[in-house]
């Protein structure tokens, strides 16, 4: 009876026949399909022009990124050639690869990673002029963080000697090539900041290949520098060379012996400046001497005995004194007969004899005012008498009183006149001298003496 395998089984079997048969391989292709989850693994697909293969970048155990010991990062449309292991992944039923290095195809694994840096560190402001300190003019100390043997320290301690011999030099050995170098070139430029006296650190090497310059493209390199609180000159490689250092240093110089000549001033020709300047000094004050002896004989010749000159001040005194007396008796008298004359014409000013006269008037007047409104009273009372008389000669009360009467028709009150204004049964009101009397008409004498007999029919 032939075998019958699980899918699981016959996928144990593949893998292992691939893992044997595939021990390690050599794989190039290009990326796509990239992937970083939060593990920190990258997954991504090697293709070519006709297939393609899964391939998987695991992080390694220290906590550092996929393939960040390479130095670069890999990205979606590069060709890459890597070192892998065929597997087969069997809850899936895939075969991938298992890769445990790669470099970038037609560019080296060290340039892609200076250019992935620098352009992170730029991005971040590393590079920015901003943050670059200036050199001291006259340093007390030099840090060197270099190899303490070779011909980069000879150049640099023959330089400063040269030109300013009494500056010091504090060396920080360290190693310039090697997976050890960053970590030491770290730890050196940390010293240097609790160092005394130390005022500019140079960081320098002599050239070499990129490899060989790869500690000083390092980004904890880097960083280091950017912390420093002490300027740092970059002195690595040739002029032709350059590195992430020089780009984050506060001064890239050519070579160390350039680095050395801007760390330090040239004693001689400082002494050169300062005797110029010494000269020039003493040329100036002998001529501010000059002017001021010049000045001094003119105010001497212009200056007066001082004995005489009090004598002069104390008579001007004396006169002055006797001009404020004579001033002060003579404005004395004026005010005096000033007060007298305004005393003069206070009197002839004085109010009572006009007010008394204002008085009199105005009690003649009040006397006359009094006369004349008693005129006038009498005056309107005796009108007052002729109107009531004339009023009462013209009232109708009085006509009544001496026997007529007023006849009124009811209801709108209509004084008569005619008999043709009455209606027999109308009802009338005859105002009499004392009261009223309401009556009804029950004939009517349209003519004296007539009587009118009622309508038939009525």
């Amino acid at each position: 009876m032939k075998e019958i395998l699980s899918v699981s089984a016959l996928n144990e079997r593949i893998k292992a026949l691939l893992e044997e048969g595939f021990a390690l391989v050599w794989v190039e292709g290009e990326v796509s399909n990239l992937r970083r989850p939060a593990s920190g693994h990258v997954y991504f697909t090697l293709k070519d022009a006709k297939s393609q293969i899964r391939a998987v970048l695991f992080r390694t155990p220290f906590g550092r990124g996929a393939n960040r010991g390479a130095g670069f990062e890999i990205e979606d449309g590069m060709s890459i050639v890597c070192r892998a292991r065929l597997t087969v992944y069997p809850p899936r039923g895939e075969y991938q690869l298992i890769i445990d290095a790669a470099e970038p195809k037609g560019l080296g694994a060290l340039q892609k990673a200076f250019e992935q840096l620098k352009a992170r560190l730029e991005a971040e402001g590393l590079f920015d002029q901003s943050r670059k300190k200036p050199l001291p003019f006259l340093p007390a100390g030099i840090g060197v963080v270099t190899s303490p043997t070779g011909a980069v320290i000879r150049d640099i301690l023959t330089v400063t000697r040269r030109r300013f011999p009494s500056v010091n030099i504090l060396i920080a050995p360290v190693r310039v090539q090697g997976a050890e170098a960053p970590a030491e070139i770290v730890r050196a430029l940390g010293d240097l900041q609790v160092a005394q006296g130390v005022d500019v650190i140079i960081l320098a090497r002599g050239g070499g290949s990129l490899e060989d310059l790869a500690p000083f493209n390092d980004e904890e390199v880097a960083r280091a520098i950017a912390r420093s609180r002490i300027p740092v000159i970059s002195a690595v490689g040739h002029e032709t060379d350059f590195t992430i250092a020089d780009f984050t240093a506060d001064l890239r110089a050519a070579t160390p012996s350039a680095a050395a000549e801007l760390a330090v001033p040239s004693r001689s020709k400082l002494l050169e400046i300062l005797e110029t300047l010494h000269l020039r000094l003493i040329r100036c004050r002998r001529r501010e001497a000059g002017g001021l002896r010049e000045r001094i004989a003119e105010l001497s010749g212009r200056l007066k005995d001082p004995k005489r000159r009090l004598a002069d001040i104390r008579i001007a005194l004396d006169d002055n004194v006797d001009r404020l007396r004579t001033a002060l008796a003579h404005l004395r008298e004026v005010r005096r007969q000033e007060w007298v004359n305004l005393t003069v014409r206070l009197d002839h000013q004085n109010p009572r004899p006009r007010i008394a006269e204002r008085l009199r008037e105005v009690e003649n007047l009040r006397k006359g005012l009094r006369a004349a409104k008693e005129k006038l009273n009498e005056r309107w009372k005796n009108r007052l008498r002729s109107a009531a008389a004339l009023l009462d000669s013209l009232s109708p009360l009085a006509v009544i009183n001496r026997g007529y009467s007023i006849t009124r028709r009811l209801p709108d009150g209509a004084i008569l006149h005619h008999a043709e204004e009455y209606s027999i049964g109308q009802e009338i009101d005859i105002r009499l001298a004392s009261g009223n009397l309401r009556a009804k008409i029950t004939d009517i004498l349209r003519e004296a003496f007539i009587t009118v007999s009622e309508p038939k029919g009525q």
